[in-house]
């Protein structure tokens, strides 16, 4: 996965958590929890998370997992982090010039515009 994100944004902007791989936090949000109606236990368990992502000073967290997403950005407004949550498939087709105008919308000011491949182009 660190192949596929560095490969799409650019080794320079991959800005990795610490600790990481195997021994990385959980968010708190898999296995049904976001279904199960803790909200307040969830926020609990996803405090290390924030914290953790807060950390590395990114400027996005990037969640491979929908239930990741959902409760990362909960997390970010929850404590105050404010970061932007991006799914990977979406940098993916970002990179490719195949995302969509409507699934721009929660994209960063900064990211809302970025056309990498440009299709009319590369003939």
């Amino acid at each position: 996965m660190r192949f596929i994100v560095k490969s799409v944004v650019g080794e320079e902007n991959f800005v990795d958590m610490t600790p990481n791989r195997s021994n990385n936090y959980c968010c708190g949000g898999g296995g049904g929890t976001l279904q199960n109606g803790y909200k307040d236990q969830r926020f609990e368990y996803g405090r290390l998370k924030d914290e953790q992502i807060k950390a590395t000073g990114a400027d996005y967290c990037i969640a491979a997992c929908h239930n990741c997403h959902q409760q990362i950005h909960e997390l970010s407004e929850h404590y105050g982090g404010n970061y932007p949550v991006v799914h990977l498939w979406t940098l993916i087709c970002l990179s490719l010039g195949i995302l969509g105008p409507n699934e721009r919308e929660y994209l960063g000011d900064d990211l809302k515009e970025v056309n990498v491949f440009h299709p009319e182009t590369a003939m």
